[in-house]
This record gives C-alpha cells, sequence and structure tokens, in this order.
C-alpha cells in the first residue's frame, strides 16, 4: 500500500511541476478553534513571504488521466507515460501528514480532466471540505479550477480554497486552437468571471452582514505558456493586461515552454526554453502592475518584442531620453519611479529624504538604487557638468560594460524558435 502511494506522488508530483502559478500572496486565512496551519502571511511553492521566509507547499495533482489532447501537455491523452490517480482520502491523508512533520505549509492541487469536468471538480472540492471541516486545516489552499465546470462546484470550492486559478493555457485563441483546438479562451473566461463576481458580491455583504463567510480570499490567477506558439511579447502582454483588467487577477504567470514532444507545430526537443523572454515578461508584468506603465507605452507597434540584453524600464527610457534627465530634487514620485535602477521603494525613500535637503550622490547611493544605471537618466544637488547630450546607442553601450547580469549572454537558439 505505502509503495503504490509513493509511486502515485512521485508520478503525480513531477506532472505538476509545470504548472507555476502557484504563490500565496493575499490570504488571511486565520487559525481559529485550535486547527491546524495558518495562511495568513503564508508563501508556498519555495517562494518568499513578505518577511523573507522561504516556505512550501504540496504541489500535485489529484490525476494526470486526461480527456484532452494538447499537444503542448505532458499529461496529454496520447502521450505514453504512466498514469496515476489519487483518492480523495489519500490527498487528504498526504496533506496532513506532511504538515504535521513540517514538511509543508500548504497545498496545491490541480488535476486532468477525467471523464469530464463536473466529476473532476467534484473530487478537488471533496478534498478541500474534508481538509478544512473534519481535519480542521487552516493552512493555505490554491485550488485549479477546471473549465467547464458548473457554477454550484465553483462557488463552494471558493468557499474552502484560499486561491483559485485557471490557465489560459496559449496567449491567443489561434495559438490555442493550433496546439489545442478542444479548448478555448471563452471556457476560461466564464468561470474567471463567476469568481469574480462572487468575489464582489461576498465583499458587498460585509457592510451589511456580520460575519460574511471567506470566499477566495486571495483571489484568482492564471498562467500562460510562452515560446510554444510565434506571438508577439505585445501580444502576450496586451492579453495579461485585458485580463487583469476585466477580472481582477493577483497575477498572471508566464511559463517557458519546455519542449517535451515530437510535434511538428513546436519547438524540437533540445532547444533552450525561453527563459530570459520569460524574465523579460514578468519585469514588464510589474511595470504594469506598480510603476504606473501602460501596456501600450512599453509594447506597441513600433516595439512588438522586448530587448533581450536590457530590462524593459531601461528600453522604454532610451527610447524617451526627452523626459531625462529627472531632478530627484524636484520631481513627482511617479516620475522618479520610471528612472531606470530605481525602484518603488527607492523612489518613496527619496521623496522623503529630500524633505530634509538636496540629495547628493553619495545619499542617493546609501538609499540603494542602481547608481550606476540611474547616474545617466537623473540630476542630484552635485551632478557633474555634462557638456552634450549622449544618444540611447551610447547610453546602453556604457550601462552594458558595466553590468554583470547573468542575462547578457544568451544561447543562441533561445529565441530563434520561429
Amino acid at each position: 500500500m505505502f509503495e503504490r502511494i509513493r509511486e502515485k506522488l512521485e508520478i503525480l508530483a513531477d506532472a505538476a511541476k509545470y504548472d507555476v502559478s502557484c504563490s500565496s500572496s493575499g490570504s488571511n486565512r486565520k487559525n481559529e478553534n485550535k486547527g491546524l496551519g495558518d495562511a495568513e502571511g503564508t508563501g508556498i511553492c519555495h517562494t518568499y513571504t513578505e518577511d523573507g521566509r522561504c516556505v512550501s507547499l504540496l504541489k500535485i495533482l489529484l490525476t494526470n488521466h486526461c480527456i484532452y489532447d494538447c499537444a503542448f501537455c505532458v499529461s496529454r491523452r496520447s502521450n505514453d507515460i504512466k498514469r496515476a490517480a489519487f483518492t480523495v482520502d489519500e490527498v487528504v491523508e498526504l496533506t496532513m501528514n506532511f504538515y504535521r512533520r513540517n514538511y509543508i505549509e500548504g497545498l496545491f492541487l490541480s488535476s486532468g480532466i477525467f471523464k469530464n469536468a463536473d466529476y473532476t471538480m467534484e473530487r478537488l472540492v471533496r478534498i478541500v471540505k474534508k481538509l478544512r471541516n473534519e481535519q480542521r486545516f487552516n493552512g493555505y489552499i490554491h485550488l485549479k479550477t477546471i473549465p467547464g465546470a458548473s457554477e454550484e462546484l465553483l462557488k463552494e470550492a471558493g468557499m474552502y480554497a484560499d486561491r483559485m486559478s485557471i490557465n489560459l493555457e496559449m496567449p491567443t485563441e489561434s495559438g490555442l486552437k493550433l496546439l489545442a483546438p478542444e479548448k478555448s479562451h471563452e471556457d476560461v473566461k466564464k468561470p474567471l468571471n463567476y469568481i469574480q463576481q462572487t468575489i464582489t458580491q461576498f465583499s458587498s455583504e460585509k457592510g451589511l452582514i456580520k460575519a460574511v463567510p471567506k470566499f477566495v480570499p486571495a483571489g484568482q490567477s492564471t498562467q500562460m505558456v510562452i515560446g510554444a506558439t510565434p506571438e508577439s511579447d505585445k501580444e502576450i502582454m496586451h492579453t495579461a493586461n485585458t485580463f487583469y483588467k476585466n477580472f481582477s487577477l493577483k497575477r498572471v504567470y508566464y511559463s517557458g515552454y519546455i519542449p517535451i514532444s515530437q510535434d511538428a507545430r513546436l519547438p524540437v526537443i533540445g532547444s533552450q526554453p525561453p527563459l530570459i523572454r520569460e524574465n523579460r515578461l514578468y519585469q514588464t508584468d510589474w511595470l504594469m502592475r506598480f510603476y504606473g506603465f501602460d501596456v501600450k507605452e512599453i509594447l506597441n507597434d513600433a516595439h512588438p518584442n522586448l530587448d533581450v540584453d536590457i530590462d524593459p524600464k531601461l528600453s522604454w527610457a532610451l527610447r524617451h531620453l526627452e523626459d531625462f534627465p529627472v531632478d530627484v530634487n524636484t520631481a513627482d514620485y511617479k516620475m522618479i519611479m520610471r528612472v531606470p535602477g530605481i525602484g518603488v521603494a527607492s523612489a518613496l525613500k527619496i521623496v522623503q529624504a529630500r524633505k530634509f535637503g538636496r540629495l547628493h550622490q553619495d545619499q542617493l547611493k546609501k538609499i540603494g538604487i542602481s547608481f550606476n544605471k540611474a547616474k545617466h537618466f537623473i540630476r542630484y544637488a552635485d551632478s557633474p557638468l555634462q557638456l552634450r547630450d549622449y544618444e540611447a546607442g551610447h547610453i546602453k553601450a556604457v550601462i552594458l560594460s558595466e553590468s554583470s547580469s547573468k542575462y547578457t549572454k544568451v544561447p543562441k537558439n533561445q529565441l530563434s524558435i520561429f
């Protein structure tokens, strides 16, 4: 019995590794009534919490059996791999045993779709319901939404999960139809919309009802596979922007495609996963969510793809040198945030520090900005006299020559898939 469970765990944990959408930020489920676990402030998947702690979770599939035959997925129907499926009780027991041994602080549970969407979703709901009600488990639970599942099951799942997510798979409908003709983006939008409306409904009732139950307190997220189909960075980020705005998503995850099958529609096995591109997309996502950039400022028809050798904020600044230099002693907070090498926290420190006097070079370095990058775009109290304006190409060359970024050297075949 033990060996069979162990074999299932090896198969279904390995199959779950391709899903990267497992951050726990935003949940505030507390440990009450002497239960087990506490999702308040907890991070998962060997990620980091706001206070710097590295924590983990049990990340598994309920099953890798699937009725779909998506070309990019290792669990696709036609793939000749070992198949396995946990029972409801096995997942509950594994989660509790791992938690009691302090191996995990939460559960990330996804699944292939077997029989149909409701059949699969109903088993996922039974698992989280047992953990909460019978085992009194208050740790973090991230549950995957199964496309096509009924609204009744989605609502019940939301009463027990901290976060729910559903994978968009490909950034565009045409890309999805190329590799997974049985699926559509509409199948993803419907549950996202329903859960978002229900979250809004529960939030509005807090002002009228004394005790409103939690409903997906950590919100929703989605994931896109990058590099399996020939979309531009512009198409990817415009899709992400649309989903952020329409469904109030907490995160969009970008997963560089790892070639796993021989298929003429896909990059060949042995191709480098587009890891640098993935990193640049995350940086762009950050600029949109925290730095006040509109996606059209970064990616548009004139610039449909991100630079590989420099980050997107530096790329934007080099294209808009007319907005620089910025005087850190007089510029507003939003403009200071747009300076390459200055982050959100550093910009706030600059605004606070200049209340006590004009800022000099040594003070800016102590604040923690990336001075070698920022110095080309700012003025400060003891700025050196600059006799002429430098061109974007010169500034870029100087910054790259002074940089020791691990992204400088690009594998030759990384972005030459298409």
